[in-house]
């Protein structure tokens, strides 16, 4: 039997296919939901994304190791947009002594009592290691401005804050990227109705879902607003097509493996007498 042979080092640019450019204003309508990207299908996209996993486990080993730099991935989406999967199968796969998943609900009551980032800089990542926003602090420009959950003179102020903020991290070698899961209002009904036949993910259903499709259009505006005010090169945003889930695992599995190797880790220097050290491992091995 011959097993098809792929290429899973494609000549592809993933970085640049979905960066957002900052010299655009981006319309979502007219951004692509779904694509294939170098990939001959399905499979050979989930062996490209394994190969992807097993180089960010490496790296991000050594960037624990290293102790110097950390990076912040932030995931948003609309509902059913595929953040949990995108975190059990490529981002969940990092070794979690470096790497924690930091799910952001709706505030507590203490939360409240302070600035809408005094949670989010509480989760960001120590040298070393990595933080995952499941959510994160863009919700007080998307959520709270659709559901009118405060003022516009309140949140119109937050875009230079949150752009003050990941120019904070940038500051102490944390790397930011932000991905917009992006898809068709078609998929995400067709993800509800798979939620609704299968008894196990019946704790997903709630039917606030609906009430926001009906909010769909408010929402794509407040997102082309985040685009366009917070949007850096220091903290770049990227557009995901992802009513193929396969497609989404590969393209951020190729994103936050680029990035890795950009801030190229490197292990501590050795300070010990290795010599030394291996006469001392074969004296006690003899003596065992």
């Amino acid at each position: 039997m011959n097993l098809p042979t792929w290429d899973l080092d494609p000549k592809f640019d993933f970085c640049e296919e979905h960066r957002v450019d900052p010299d655009k204003k981006v319309s979502l309508k007219d951004t692509a939901t779904e694509m294939e990207g170098p990939f001959r299908g399905k499979a050979h996209g989930h062996a490209f994304t394994a190969k992807a996993v097993a180089e960010i486990q490496s790296l991000q080993y050594r960037t624990f190791v290293e102790g110097q730099q950390s990076l912040v991935i932030v995931l948003q989406a609309l509902d059913a947009g595929g953040k949990d999967g995108l975190i059990r199968k490529v981002l969940g796969q990092m070794n979690p002594q470096g790497c924690r998943t930091f799910p952001f609900k709706a505030p507590s009551s203490e939360e409240l009592d302070h600035d809408f980032l005094w949670r989010i800089h509480a989760a960001a990542p120590a040298a070393g290691k990595v933080s995952i926003f499941n959510r994160s602090h863009y919700e007080d420009v998307l959520a709270v401005r659709v559901e009118k959950l405060a003022p516009k003179s309140i949140w119109k102020e937050r875009y230079e804050l949150i752009n003050d903020f990941e120019a904070l991290l940038a500051h102490r070698s944390t790397r930011v990227l932000k991905f917009y899961l992006h898809i068709s209002p078609a998929e995400q009904l067709q993800r509800f109705k798979k939620r609704l036949d299968d008894p196990s993910k019946h704790w997903k259903l709630n039917a606030g879902d609906y009430a926001t499709r009906d909010q769909w259009e408010e929402y794509r505006e407040a997102y082309e607003d985040v685009f366009e005010k917070c949007n850096s090169k220091q903290a770049p945003w990227y557009i995901i097509p992802a009513d193929k889930k396969w497609y989404r695992d590969a393209s951020v599995a190729a994103i936050v493996r680029k990035t890795f190797q950009d801030m190229d880790p490197q292990l501590p220097a050795v300070d010990v007498d290795i010599d030394r050290i291996r006469k001392l491992y074969e004296r006690a091995e003899s003596s065992d």
